[in-house]
């Protein structure tokens, strides 16, 4: 039975971030998550993306509703999420074209917060990785991922989507600017010195600023990316006691547990002599507990609240996006070309089959009886007549149904196959 695709998941236009960072996967458990993933009876191959703005589980299935229900399980049962209840109210689930064409859209960046965004392709590319390297991915979703590799590839080359060169980071540091009059004379703590934070203090250099501390739970890495910017590193378990001099906090670490409770807040607004803070947080999973935005003088913004920002770049970009969708459709109807070629397969291999089985049949009979007498060559000429007729005889509708117009049902051509030589009874 032929696999279809299918993607169940949720991200920020159906999800606020609590409800994202509840359901969201760990690397250190992203492995032994897909072999959960694949060991469900109706899922045959299984991708899991997770990023701060979505949670989705792309797979292969020959029972789609079977499937999806299954995933649904299997994301509501994730440990943090399976005692708050209420999660299948932000799921959604596509199929078939629609899975394609929401795949097509996440890889060139047009389903994020930011359209445009570089970093979700290199994100797509590690999840599909991890997914290789557990042995879930098999050749539906292979070819699936690689085509949105090359969708996004088109996408950035031929329109100007991401001509204004946008990301969560520099984002976020256009909505530091709004915050603060300048940035220049501003102390800023970037915690996390990640991929993201390495994003982050290139913005905020562009920006003008010029003192800067970077802590990292790795030290090490905190030394290096304050190096380039001429930044201070701090180490991570001293941090604490640096807050006091930062006007603006910026998280983006993976860290699974929240960072900053609002009782220390509290401690740092005290030594600050209650001078206002900022803090940015936009990490895969809140790194602030959001209680301090509710403190005096405190003042929090998340990953969600960067959404009006990113809209604002949208304006005069309509007709590229345009372009970029149309370049989507036209992929999508490509590859379910080839998915649909996939049917094609076992029914021309029985097709071939049904036929040199009655040559042989026919021939051997008469092979002996009445053309008994025939010498070797003699019947090597015969073996090779019979069987040039049959590649004549297959080549017009193999290549008819390889080629029909794209308007036509291919689905129609297979089955008149198979009822016409009785290939249903293989």
């Amino acid at each position: 039975m032929q696999k279809e695709i299918l993607i169940v998941g949720l991200n920020h236009r159906t999800a606020p971030v609590e409800v994202r960072e509840r359901v969201a996967f760990d690397s250190s458990s992203l492995g032994e998550a897909l072999k959960r993933l694949q060991s469900l009876p109706a899922v045959k191959e299984g991708v899991i993306l997770s990023t701060c703005n979505r949670v989705e589980v792309v797979a292969a299935s020959s029972d789609v509703e079977t499937a999806c229900r299954e995933i649904k399980d299997f994301l509501t049962e994730q440990e943090s999420v399976g005692s708050t209840g209420g999660l299948e109210d932000h799921l959604y689930n596509y199929s078939g074209d629609t899975a394609v064409r929401h795949l097509f859209r996440v890889a060139a960046s047009l389903d994020s917060m930011v359209v445009g965004e570089p970093q979700i392709l290199g994100q797509l590319k590690d999840y599909y990785l991890a997914a290789q390297e557990a042995g879930t991915v098999g050749t539906i979703l292979h070819r699936l991922f690689h085509r949105s590799f090359s969708v996004a590839k088109r996408v950035r080359t031929e329109t100007g989507i991401a001509s204004r060169a946008v990301s969560v980071s520099s984002v976020a540091i256009e909505l530091a600017k709004r915050i603060f009059d300048r940035l220049e004379d501003k102390t800023v703590m970037l915690i996390g010195a990640g991929k993201m934070g390495d994003l982050v203090a290139r913005h905020l250099q562009r920006s003008g600023v010029s003192s800067l501390m970077v802590t990292n739970r790795t030290f090490e890495r905190a030394v290096e990316l304050a190096a380039q910017f001429r930044g201070n590193p701090i180490r991570f378990e001293d941090y604490p006691r640096y807050l006091k001099l930062a006007d603006l906090v910026i998280g983006c670490t993976g860290s699974p547990e929240v960072l900053l409770q609002p009782e220390s807040v509290a401690e740092v607004l005290r030594e600050r002599k209650q001078k206002a803070m900022f803090f940015i947080d936009i990490g895969d999973r809140r790194n602030f507990d959001p209680r301090i935005n509710g403190m005096d003088n405190v003042y929090l913004y998340n990953i969600d609240d960067l959404e009006a920002v990113a809209k604002e770049n949208l304006k005069g970009r309509t007709g590229e996006l345009k372009k970029a969708e149309e370049i989507v459709d036209e992929e999508v109807a490509g590859f379910l070309r080839w998915l649909a070629s996939l049917e094609q397969v076992p029914t021309i291999v029985a097709l071939r089959q049904k036929l040199e089985e009655i040559r042989r049949g026919e021939l051997e009979k008469s092979l002996s009886a009445s053309l008994k007498g025939l010498s070797e060559k003699e019947r090597q000429a015969l073996e090779d007549m019979t069987s040039a007729m049959i590649s004549k005889i297959l080549h017009v509708p193999i290549t008819r149904l390889k080629k029909q117009p794209e308007e036509e049902d291919e689905a129609l051509y297979i089955e008149a196959l198979k009822k016409l030589f009785g290939l249903e009874e293989k």
